[in-house]
């Protein structure tokens, strides 16, 4: 190996100058959009000292409702009644089922996490999973007392609502831009069709449609479950939304992959399934994420046709005159669940964003 010398100091490898440093006073009003976040900053923080003195230093921990007569807020309400905004109407001897329902989604979701697990075999476990959530839930079978979806309720309705609509709306997706995206004139008509008339209609409006409407035009015969029917609603709402997202990653492909698949004789479904759609995918993480947020915070909206999920158990537990008006904080609870969930998927998705852009350029 050659020894290297250096004969002079120009010759010497020189350090990156340090960046200086502005001041704080210029950091902070250097210009006017500097002046003015510094002051916007320094008025939200103003404004929300008297709610955190209201939130935490005046607030009522313990106690009953005559403990809550003071201008604080009332946590001791939660505690009184967090087992009937977590599982609703649900029989209160069989809650232990429920339970273990909301432990079995957050692990299936754990387990799936990472990509490496993503095959046919995790498929098979979410199935056998979901199955064992709904015999748990519903009962009747294996000694379980029965209990009606008219008696489900709270955060395991909320959950469910979401894993099924977008577990069962992502395939259908698939084949509704796929469908979009193809040369067959009939299959585009008809994806083309379904996509842009559930995508112009509002949510309200199909969760009616299934809730209220489908019942009377279909035989009596042929009843299905108020929330299987608001299930379906969710599915097609999302399956319309996601269809777009995933037919932007497929038109931000190279059709010279396709045309190279297609020369060395690979199937079509093979090619969609290895080459395309993982790519396709990949490029549009973040609209995805951002939908199933959306679809997430749509599930409060099937109080509207009557399921009693999450937020329509904290609205009935606020209307209990022994307690001095807690809805407020009954909201704030619910909304600090729904934010841990959308919060978690949004970090998990920079994940997953940070794993492709390594694999990208490393």
């Amino acid at each position: 190996m050659t020894d290297i010398t250096f004969n002079t100091a120009a010759d010497a490898p020189q350090k990156p100058p340090k960046a200086k440093r502005k001041p704080l006073l210029k950091l902070l009003f250097g210009d006017l959009l500097s002046a003015f976040l510094t002051v916007l900053a320094v008025l939200i923080i103003l404004g929300l000292i008297p709610a955190f003195n209201w939130a935490v230093l005046d607030a009522h921990w313990v106690g009953g409702p005559a403990a809550c007569q003071g201008g604080g807020a009332c946590w001791t309400f939660i505690g009184a009644k967090a087992r009937l905004i977590l599982f609703g109407l649900y029989p209160p001897q069989e809650q232990w089922r429920a339970t273990i329902v909301i432990v079995l989604i957050v692990a299936m979701v754990l387990v799936s996490l990472s990509p490496k697990l993503w095959n046919a075999r995790l498929l098979l476990v979410w199935a056998v999973a979901i199955a064992a959530m709904l015999v748990l839930m519903g009962g009747g079978v294996l000694g379980l007392d029965y209990v009606p979806t008219s008696k489900w309720g709270g955060l395991p309705v909320t959950l469910l609502l979401a894993v099924l609509s977008l577990g069962l709306a992502l395939p259908l997706a698939v084949l509704l831009a796929l469908g979009r995206r193809g040369k067959l004139p009939v299959a585009r008509a008809i994806s083309i069709f379904v996509i842009e008339l559930v995508r112009g209609l509002p949510l309200v409006g199909l969760l009616f449609v299934a809730a209220i409407l489908l019942p009377l035009l279909l035989p009596p015969e042929w009843t299905v479950d108020k929330l299987g029917r608001t299930l379906a609603a969710l599915t097609i709402f999302a399956a319309a939304y996601l269809a777009e997202v995933i037919r932007g990653g497929l038109q931000g492909l190279d059709d010279g992959q396709i045309e190279a698949a297609e020369a060395l004789g690979i199937p079509y479904w093979k090619m969609i399934w290895h080459i395309v759609l993982p790519q396709a995918i990949q490029n549009v993480i973040p609209p995805l994420t951002n939908t199933a947020i959306v679809m997430i915070k749509n599930t409060s909206l099937v109080l509207i046709v009557g399921v009693f999920d999450m937020l329509s158990a904290a609205r009935s537990a606020s209307t209990d005159p022994a307690w001095p008006a807690p809805s407020t904080e009954a909201y704030l609870f619910v909304a600090a669940i729904y934010f841990i969930i959308c919060f978690s998927i949004s970090i998990y998705s920079r994940h997953l964003e940070r794993g492709v852009a390594a694999r990208t350029h490393g």
